[in-house]
């Protein structure tokens, strides 16, 4: 007799990490593997993974911008499992690499599923996951570095109203958070300000439903740790 399952179907939120297709946000660390054993020499087949804490799909944790922020062994496990909306501005991003999500895309949202849960992970959908292995993801030429994010006023307006509490999130299918040429995370430095994490470079957002669902950030917890390469899964209602 099969138990049942205790939660609503689950899809992957993640990419593969794979060094031929994953890209690298500007002066990350490489990301490589190393053969360190085979069956056919050793019995046993193992790899050495060489990798930053923020390569490929992963989440942040507060000390990432914030010298007194907890890290990842520091959060507790409500922190890496909430509620979750998908805010869907593909239609915005396509034409403009440099588009800032606004308190009036978010209340757009709201007036057709309803007030964001207070401390949901608030997750754009921008089209970047279908841009994944690809010069695109990054840009080339005058494009280079420039990606969709949260305006500051749209993140002042989700921690001033509730709406992110105190263990909210934001995630995204991009590097991180922040319109891509604002070289101060200003954004980033706002979510981080408490528990707040951040969901990046995510992947297959299209079966993520608008609101309903949850999101849980897997991945090891590194002592002081920065936050984590993570398998994130979505938990769909049943």
């Amino acid at each position: 007799m099969t138990s049942p399952r205790p939660l609503g179907r689950m899809v992957n939120l993640s990419h593969v990490h794979d060094p031929a297709t994953t890209p690298l946000y500007p002066d990350d660390p490489e990301f490589r593997t190393d053969l360190v054993a085979t069956i056919a020499n050793d019995g046993y087949y193992l790899r050495y993974i060489q990798q930053g804490e923020h390569t490929g799909t992963h989440w942040g944790a507060p000390i990432h911008f914030r010298a007194d922020g907890l890290a990842a062994d520091e959060l507790e496990l409500d922190d890496l499992l909430l509620p979750a909306v998908k805010i869907d501005v593909r239609g915005q991003c396509v034409s403009d690499r440099d588009y800032a999500i606004t308190v009036a895309d978010l209340r757009r949202w709201e007036e057709r599923h309803g007030r964001i849960p207070n401390g949901a992970a608030v997750i754009a959908w921008t089209g970047w996951d279908a841009k994944w292995g690809t010069p695109e993801f990054l840009g080339t030429g005058e494009s280079a570095e420039h990606q969709p994010g949260f305006a500051v006023h749209t993140v002042e307006w989700l921690l001033h109203t509730g709406r992110l509490g105190r263990r909210g999130a934001l995630g995204t299918d991009t590097f991180g958070p922040d319109v891509g040429t604002d070289g101060t995370y200003a954004v980033s430095k706002l979510l981080y300000g408490e528990h707040r994490i951040s969901l990046e470079c995510l992947a297959n957002l299209a079966a993520l439903p608008a609101t309903g669902a949850w999101v849980l950030a897997g991945g090891p917890l590194y002592r002081g740790g920065s936050g984590s390469p993570a398998t994130i899964f979505g938990i769909l209602p049943e």
